[in-house]
């Protein structure tokens, strides 16, 4: 970072900075949906997460798509120790 900018934290998203991350792709064969909620996951606090889900499915994108693997991002997310709330807010938005 710049030595001219200061870093912010615990600013709130706007609905357009969250919307951005439905623009996301992916650099080879990945599902774009994966792609996307791993995005959301890496660069969301947990509450702009949730309303990037609530998002994601109004786009008609699928909670439960899968990887060339066969998980879901909710598979994924179980391996994770830190995710409980992510993984809460997708149990929430209807991934199973």
């Amino acid at each position: 970072m710049r030595k001219d900018k200061q870093k912010v934290i615990g600013e709130p998203m706007t609905d357009e900075q969250v919307a951005a991350f439905l623009e996301a792709r992916p650099y080879a064969d990945e599902s774009a949906e994966l792609h996307m909620l791993t995005r959301a996951y890496r660069g969301l606090r947990v509450d702009d997460f949730r309303r990037f889900l609530e998002m994601f499915k109004a786009a008609g994108h699928d909670l439960d798509a899968r990887g060339a693997d066969g998980k879901s991002f909710l598979d994924t997310l179980a391996e994770h120790a830190q995710a409980e709330e992510y993984i809460v807010a997708l149990q929430e938005a209807g991934a199973r």
